[in-house]
């Protein structure tokens, strides 16, 4: 079975049903709580977390470890284990993007990042005490133009 995404950014899309993500507790500041990830391929750096329940509502996500090499992300295992996520499974993780219109100025929120495991996505507060809400994705780029 699958789902038709009417977006307005993409137009009409089948996404199938396993591609369907639950987020039982919403997103910070968001409605909805069906989404699904768009990419225009699968080694894409960015992809779209699409809302299924809101077809202008389309979020820019990056793998953080493809900018960020040393993240890491810190929950107490309280929560890992109310959420369901285990340190062997197998768990996906996004954070969000903030785009601009010059690359130096794109960040990326490594606060909040977003969880998916088995059909079920969270978005929680890290507790690295080193994870920004604004890190910059391209540094260098920002040094050079601020130089």
């Amino acid at each position: 079975m699958s789902v038709t995404l009417q977006s307005t950014r993409f137009g009409e899309v089948e996404i199938p049903e396993e591609a369907v993500i639950e987020f039982p507790n919403g997103l910070i500041g968001l409605g909805g709580s069906r989404y699904t990830l768009l990419a225009r391929n699968e080694d894409a750096a960015f992809v779209w977390l699409h809302s299924l329940d809101d077809p202008a509502l389309a979020l820019p996500l990056t793998n953080p470890w493809r900018f960020f090499e040393s993240y890491e992300v810190e929950i107490s295992d309280d929560e890992a284990e109310r959420l369901g996520i285990r340190p062997d499974g197998d768990t996906a993780v996004y954070v969000t993007v903030r785009a601009a219109e010059s690359l130096e100025d794109f960040s990326a929120n490594l606060r909040a990042p977003i969880l998916v495991s088995n059909g079920l996505g969270h978005q929680i507060i890290n507790q690295a005490p080193d994870a920004p809400v604004r890190a910059p994705l391209f540094p260098a780029m920002a040094e050079e133009r601020a130089a």
